[in-house]
């Protein structure tokens, strides 16, 4: 007898731990980001998440 094949339901959008929203950046920062993309092979996305984590993970509120 063969096994049947089991497809899982895809998790619906928004459901996978992230939260989409927009922001206003300037150009110049932009630009960095495309240069720091460029040169690691990474997203501009994924570099803004590796970029706010660290600096939250170092911020200090006084």
């Amino acid at each position: 007898m063969k096994e049947k094949l089991i497809i899982n339901k895809k998790p619906l959008k928004g459901e996978d731990g992230y939260k989409t929203f927009s922001i206003r950046i300037k150009n110049e920062t932009v630009n960095h980001l495309d240069v720091i993309s460029e040169q690691t092979n990474r997203s501009r996305n994924e570099l803004i998440n590796i970029l706010l984590e660290y600096a939250i993970e170092n911020c200090e509120v006084k």
